[in-house]
């Protein structure tokens, strides 16, 4: 197995357990390792993500970031150096280890108050390292739902129904958002990316932030803007408009800059659509395992109730933003 050669090849040790799969990647697959030298988490990078031609760029801008964001004393988990380089391969298979951290990412219905302030604190910092007034560089979503929808009627009806039945939503929410996209304020900083409670671990008040390969430069203000839904129930579809204020109100008692419109925000964050596409694709077979595969019909599903969910709760969560400039 190639993680007992990776333990021999980087001198991490005899294994004094067998490998264990964890759980909750959705690109790539960890590993915990427990050997006579330590406690490791590895995680194998996906093979067709891999084959990309932008991949080995984006994985090195991250590092730099990564850097930044360590110097900066936030509470990360970065990956370990070795020989000078924090990505390693053996035999084709790219990977990253890192030390092991006793820690927990949090179920949606454990998040509390707390949690959320010092989520609200730490991403203000992670945008206040390093900021760039320059346009945000947004790309029109131009994604062909009816090539789907026609694909899916002899593939799986349950999804070709789902399809047809919110067609004209999602055509209405890529027109809006590659719309309000080009109003996003001019600002860039270090994002993070996927920030969500999956990508947090937690030991009681201490907590690290991991999966630091998706660090790029972004408009803080969306990425605000979909931590606080994140945080606050989205993707169970109920969000709790106090935890949602908080995170808010944390960020910005940190230094953390907020838009003068939400509504461009609101409507600009449509990534949702393109993760859709992406499990559409994977329903399909293209670029992906039969366990990527498997993972497609999940998440098309609960895309799909996110995206209608989104569209309800528009007005409701303006107004809770309206309600935070009175603060």
């Amino acid at each position: 197995m190639i993680i007992k050669k990776i333990a021999q090849q980087l001198d991490l040790g005899t294994l004094s357990s067998e490998p264990k799969q964890l759980t909750g990647g959705f690109m790539h697959q960890m590993y915990a390792l427990f050997t006579t030298k330590g406690k490791y988490a590895i995680k194998l990078l996906n093979p067709y993500i891999m084959k990309r031609e932008t991949a080995m760029a984006n994985f090195q801008a991250a590092e730099q970031l990564e850097k930044l964001v360590e110097e900066s004393q936030i509470p990360i988990l970065p990956a370990m150096t070795f020989n000078g380089q924090k990505m390693q391969e053996i035999e084709g298979q790219f990977f990253y280890i890192y030390e092991w951290y006793e820690g927990k990412s949090l179920k949606i219905e454990e998040i509390n108050p707390m949690h959320c302030w010092e989520i609200g604190n730490a991403l203000a910092k992670i945008h206040q390292i390093d900021q760039k007034e320059v346009p945000f560089e947004s790309h029109d979503i131009q994604i062909n739902w009816d090539d789907y929808i026609e694909k899916m009627v002899d593939y799986d009806k349950g999804i070709y129904e789902l399809l047809k039945e919110n067609r004209s939503l999602l055509y209405e929410s890529q027109r809006r958002g590659n719309q309000a996209i080009k109003n996003i304020p001019p600002l860039l900083t270090i994002c993070h990316n996927d920030m969500d409670s999956k990508n947090v671990l937690w030991h009681e008040q201490d907590y690290r932030i991991i999966d630091l390969e998706t660090l790029s430069y972004s408009s803080p203000f969306l990425e605000l803007f979909e931590v606080a839904l994140c945080w606050s129930g989205y993707s169970i579809s109920k969000i709790d408009y106090h935890l949602f204020k908080v995170l808010i109100q944390s960020y910005h008692e940190a230094g953390g800059q907020l838009p003068t419109d939400w509504n461009v925000i609101y409507d600009s964050n449509n990534g949702r659509l393109e993760w859709l596409a992406f499990n559409l694709n994977r329903v399909l077979g293209i670029d992906c395992s039969l366990e990527e595969q498997k993972i497609g019909f999940n998440e098309v599903n609960e895309t799909i109730k996110q995206i209608v969910y989104y569209a309800e709760i528009r007005e409701n969560v303006l107004n809770s933003l309206e309600e935070l400039k009175e603060i």
